[in-house]
């Protein structure tokens, strides 16, 4: 398909591929969010389980630094969703 079929393509319905794109974000986001709560979730168990053990475990500032950026990022993606959502709308 040549370059110009596929903007004709695009300019004919541009709401529809900014919904498609938001779509996108929303679900990268929400995705994101659950991972990082479920690994988030599997680390706790993890160190409740050798708290039972007697074993001495701390989540380490690295790993909270991680989840913290996972959680801005995931929060980012909806964001963006939301207002390319708002935007699609307008066209």
């Amino acid at each position: 398909m040549s370059l110009h079929a596929l903007y004709a393509l695009f300019s004919a319905q541009p709401g529809r591929w900014l919904n498609c794109l938001a779509l996108f974000f929303a679900v990268v986001g929400a995705w994101l969010l659950l991972a990082t709560r479920y690994r988030q979730q599997a680390a706790g168990g993890a160190l409740a389980f050798n708290a039972q053990s007697n074993a001495v475990s701390v989540a380490d500032e690295a790993t909270q630094r991680l989840n913290k950026f996972f959680y801005q990022f995931g929060y980012t993606c909806l964001a963006s969703a939301l207002l390319l959502s708002w935007n699609s709308t307008q066209f």
